[in-house]
């Protein structure tokens, strides 16, 4: 895609016309590899077989090695892929002692420290690692709200730091967002319930501007918000629905340099792509479908298997888009239902030269353009 341009005629009253032009950056996605996969049964794999995934939840890439760090909610291992997607590492597991896992959500790596932040649902708190997997400690232990009726989670959720090493969570059934420090100290308290600008029914996932406010995928309201970081509304925009720039439960939001924002749109099984006023840009994933075309449904509440029915592997299709990173110009998305993260390319087109004929152009009552006009009749009465 060029880049877009929307010219304008601009008309003085003096009868001097300018051209103008405004310029609007593309943003699309395709389609680059796929990180992990889901265990096949028929062959004996279960998803602890290494390489596999099964519900991921959160995911996180590393700055300093480009590896993919995979919530994998069904054995409660955080897994550790490559960037060309090979199985490196898997830590954690089931319990509740140091380290351990009992439902996990988002992870997000500290800039200063590179330490690995990550939500430890039922245990209700944040389990932290250093950069190769070591346990190092929790925090913010007992600060989240249990599941509460019609939501199907709870505890801490989207999880991001800022340049200068504060924190964020989602205190999801709160309706809240938590602000710690570098010492994992609660210092302040962002949000309530409500459908109000500032306020939230399900804050899923946050991300950072490049001004240092805050981005909310607001689940429940099917909207996202951004907000400054003493909560002031700054900016909102969605509805439910299917259409372009509607959505149905936003679980995750990225945003990269220029303050686009990516938003993973669960239910709809597709990431939406926004300028940073809430534009929108492009779309990119469609359902998961069986063989008569049918979309796949997700997974009923205590499901024998972790994964859709059939699976769609195809490149682009999604049973549910998930957590998600933006790294380097690649977009990784977690295919909730399907054992995969995907990842796909930021495309962003370069800027057209302005014609040089539309520059300067200016049209005065008697000008220029009117004496060419007459010189022009007069050159073709003579020929005449």
């Amino acid at each position: 895609m060029g880049l877009v341009k929307n010219l304008s005629l601009v008309v003085a009253t003096s009868g001097l016309m300018l051209a103008v032009t405004t310029e609007a950056q593309a943003v699309s996605l395709s389609y680059d590899s796929s990180i992990g996969r889901p265990a096949n049964f028929a062959a004996g794999e279960t998803p602890f077989t290494p390489g596999t995934i099964a519900i991921p939840q959160g995911i996180a890439v590393q700055k300093e090695t480009g590896n993919v760090f995979v919530a994998n909610d069904v054995t409660d291992q955080i897994q550790v892929f490559s960037s060309e997607g090979n199985f490196l590492q898997a830590f954690g597991g089931k319990g509740s002692g140091p380290g351990q896992f009992d439902g996990q959500s988002a992870l997000a790596f500290e800039p200063n420290t590179g330490n690995l932040y990550a939500g430890d649902v039922v245990n209700n708190r944040i389990n932290v690692f250093d950069p190769q997997g070591n346990y190092l400690n929790s925090i913010a232990q007992g600060q989240f709200s249990g599941l509460v009726e019609g939501r199907p989670f709870f505890g801490p959720s989207g999880i991001v730091f800022d340049n200068n090493g504060n924190g964020f969570v989602g205190d999801y059934s709160s309706d809240r967002i938590l602000k710690f420090n570098s010492d994992g100290e609660i210092t302040g308290s962002i949000g309530s319930n409500g459908t109000a600008p500032g306020q939230f029914q399900g804050p899923s996932g946050i991300a950072t501007t490049p001004e240092g406010n805050l981005v909310v995928t607001d689940q429940f309201n099917n909207r996202i918000q951004v907000i400054d970081q003493e909560g002031n509304a700054l900016l909102n925009f969605g509805t439910q629905g299917t259409g372009e720039g509607e959505f149905n439960q936003p679980i995750d939001a990225e945003v990269d340099e220029k303050g686009n924002i990516y938003v993973t749109d669960s239910i709809n099984s597709r990431v939406q792509i926004f300028d940073k006023s809430g534009n929108f840009l492009s779309t990119y994933g469609e359902p998961a479908l069986d063989a008569e075309g049918n979309v796949v449904p997700p997974l009923a509440l205590g499901a024998p298997s972790p994964y859709g029915d059939p699976l769609d592997l195809e490149p682009g299709k999604f049973n549910w888009t998930a957590g998600s990173d933006l790294k380097d110009g690649k977009l990784y998305v977690g295919d909730f239902f399907q054992g995969r993260v995907q990842v796909m390319n930021v495309n962003n087109s370069e800027p057209v030269p302005e014609p040089s004929s539309m520059l300067g152009l200016a049209v005065l009552g008697g000008g220029a353009l009117t004496l060419k006009l007459k010189q022009r009749q007069k050159q073709k009465a003579f020929k005449a």
